[in-house]
Order: C-alpha cells, then structure tokens, then sequence
C-alpha cells in the first residue's frame, strides 16, 4: 500500500531524517517511537505531504506520491499533534471544509458515524476558540476522518482525550484495520501499542525496528539508548 525509501531531511546542519525506510501493508499499523524532538513529527508531516523531503520516494500502490502531492490527498488522513483547525469559525464550518464534496456524508456522520462517536453533534454551533483542548482534539480527527482515507497519519492522536473516548477510538482504528486500512501512529500511550504490528525507534534520524520481545520499562531503555 505505502512504500517509504530513503526519506532524508535537514534542519540547518542537523540531519533530521537518515534514510528512513518501511512498507506499510493492507490492515497493518505501524508505531513510531522515540524520545521527544527526535523526529516523529517531521516523518508524519512528510508521509501526510505537509512537508517534502530533501530526499526519498514515497509511493502509494506504485505511484510515487511526493511528484504527484494530490496522492496525499487521496489517501492519507493526518492528525497533527497542533491544533490545525480553524479557530474563529464553528465547528460545523470546521467539519465542512473537509466535507465539501457531500453534505449528506457529513450529516450521516453527525447522526450514526464516528461524527457522533466524538460527540461533535452537540458542540456544532460552538466557535472553535471557545472550546477545550480534548474537544479541539476530538473535532481534529473527526476532520481528518473525512471521505474515509486509507491510511490514517496519526500524531499522539490520544492526547487531551477522556477515557472512554480513547477507548472507543481504538475500537474504529482496530475496524479501520480490519477493513483493509492502515496506520501510522506515534504515541506514547502503551494501550495504543496494541494495535500495531511493528515497531520502530527514530534514534538520531535512523528508524531501527523494535524486536517484539521489547516491551514496558526495557522499550523505555531501548528508545533512550544509542543508536546500535
């Protein structure tokens, strides 16, 4: 489904990204992890078309994503770690910019959809500024759910959430799975690492595959060891 290769990026001087390499299948979730400012972001950012790569090819069933940036759009949907919603519109304006193409989808989620699973029925009149921090976060997803993408690019997408939320969250991720989707995902929520299939440490720019023996206090150690 997502082919990554060799995905390279400075900031200045510092190597960001070094050769990042993976193949993301149908009904796979793969986590990225790693210790804060290491790079997760900036991966995410790229692999969702935010940012391009001073290097590297990202190809999407074969066709090459970072030539074609409208493949971006056609698959992939991005929860950033920021806020990127429009603050002084509501949050029904906010839902239907991503909507555009179908009213009737939106008003279906808003009804029986993950709309209504995120409760954004009862705060769509709601301007956007004037809301918490876990709202802002669950309107987020709920944009970045629209036209149903393949690939869901999720950046810490459980923070600021309540915990019933989380809980209903990795029941759709888990069906998004089951249903012939995939996910890339950092976190560092331990729930969260059930759903995914492998593991990876962004260590000094390198991504180094986590043996799946590695777990609890040892994948502390593992991410804030040098890079082997």
């Amino acid at each position: 489904m997502l082919h990554v290769m060799d995905l390279q990026l400075n900031y200045g001087k510092k190597q960001v990204l070094n050769g990042i390499s993976f193949h993301l299948k149908k009904g796979e979730c793969i986590g990225i992890l790693g210790t804060n400012g290491c790079g997760k972001s900036t991966l995410l950012k790229i692999l969702a078309g935010v940012l391009t790569p001073a290097a590297g090819t990202i190809l999407y069933h074969g066709e090459d994503a970072c030539s074609n940036p409208k493949l971006f759009v056609s698959y992939a949907g991005y929860v950033p770690q920021d806020n990127p919603l429009m603050e002084e519109l509501t949050v029904k304006d906010n839902l239907r910019l991503w909507y555009a193409d179908s009213r009737a989808d939106l008003n279906w989620e808003l009804e029986h959809g993950v709309l209504h699973m995120l409760k954004l029925h009862t705060v769509l009149k709601s301007r956007v500024s004037t809301l918490s921090g876990g709202m802002k976060k669950r309107i987020s997803l709920g944009c970045a759910l629209a036209n149903q993408p393949s690939v869901l690019i999720l950046d810490e997408p459980m923070s600021a959430l309540d915990l019933p939320c989380k809980e209903e969250l990795r029941s759709y991720f888990q069906m998004h799975l089951q249903n012939g989707g995939a996910i890339v995902i950092t976190t560092h929520e331990e729930p969260d690492l059930a759903l995914c299939s492998q593991l990876y440490a962004l260590k000094q720019g390198i991504l180094e595959s986590i043996p799946g023996s590695i777990r609890g206090r040892q994948l502390s150690e593992f991410l804030q060891s040098d890079q082997r």
